[in-house]
């Protein structure tokens, strides 16, 4: 039986709180014409909206990006799944909630081989890596960095630069993520703080930064001429200072902003998630799930992804 227009629980900010994050009971979302209402079966999160959540949003403020339940009203103009369809979803915000309104083409349905905690983790990870690697065109045979490759933009980045047919290089902090990274499909492992560590290997046609600071530096130094830098994150530092002559002598090189809400205006959410859910399907693509919990360890869970006490993906069910 549906419950549409009851209360419905959603994580909100609450800075009194212990972890600043608690489930709260709503008023039950109203969706527009081209949305449908979903019922969220598993969440994840991700680094940019919890640090928003923690680090000085409002009281009341709803976080949340990525998402995958069971359509429960089909959105009123026909477009999108029927009703009963499992599927995956994001949000701009608000996604952590039992009950959800999501525009229809931000959502694809799910093959039955998905889980729904799988689903959870490729909306905001899964797409940043399938839309920073489109940057490089045609990647058979061609050295791609990926920066950061234990994460869960990385992990995806590195398994789907080698379905492309790339010599993937990939960069871990820890000697013992070595393993992991080649059983996702790097051929070489540099093991550093940034890309430095991948001298050695370079230059790359491709690179994949999100760190910013003497990272994106040391990045744009290894390119090969016509070579691409994506940058689609600065955690550790929003300046930095490059050596601006031996970038330009490269010849052809581009240093390309990656916002992923800019990316979804030139070719929606719905297409990329169905084509990610499709390769898990085929057994060709593994998200890198390292904690799942119960969506009541909300506040416990985002701490300790702020900690940096795990890199993968973390999935709460509902």
């Amino acid at each position: 039986m549906s419950s549409e227009g009851k209360p419905v629980r959603a994580v909100v900010v609450d800075n009194a709180a212990t972890g600043k994050l608690v489930l709260r009971a709503l008023p039950a979302p109203q969706p527009g014409p081209s949305q449908a209402l979903v019922r969220v079966s598993a969440i994840s999160l991700n680094r940019g909206e919890t640090r928003t959540a923690l680090n000085g949003a409002a009281d009341g403020w709803r976080p949340g990006w990525d998402l995958a339940g069971v359509i429960e009203r089909q959105a009123a103009d026909g477009s999108g799944p029927p009703v009963g369809t499992r599927v995956v979803g994001m949000l701009p915000q608000a996604a952590w909630a039992e009950l959800v309104a999501v525009p229809t083409v931000a959502l694809a349905a799910l093959p039955d081989a998905v889980s729904f905690a799988q689903a959870a983790t490729l909306p905001v990870a899964g797409l940043t890596a399938l839309h920073a690697l489109a940057r490089g065109g045609l990647l058979l045979g061609r050295p791609v960095l990926v920066g950061g490759a234990t994460g869960g933009v990385g992990s995806f980045a590195v398994q789907l630069a080698r379905l492309s047919g790339a010599h993937v290089v990939a960069v871990v902090r820890n000697e013992r993520d070595e393993a992991l990274v080649r059983r996702l499909g790097a051929d070489v492992v540099a093991i550093g703080a940034d890309a430095n560590a991948a001298t050695a290997q370079g230059p790359f046609d491709l690179i994949l930064e999100s760190v910013g600071g003497a990272s994106l530096a040391a990045a744009l130094g290894l390119l090969a001429s016509g070579g691409t830098c994506v940058l689609f994150g600065a955690s550790l530092s929003a300046e930095t200072t490059f050596d601006a002559g031996r970038f330009y002598r490269g010849g052809g090189t581009t240093l390309y902003g990656l916002f992923l809400g800019q990316e979804l205006q030139r070719e929606t959410a719905s297409t990329g998630l169905a084509r990610l859910a499709r390769l898990i399907a085929d057994g060709k693509l593994a998200p890198q799930i390292d904690i799942e919990a119960p969506w009541t360890e909300i506040a416990d869970v985002a701490a300790k992804l702020m900690a940096r006490h795990f890199t993968g993906k973390a999935v709460l069910h509902l």
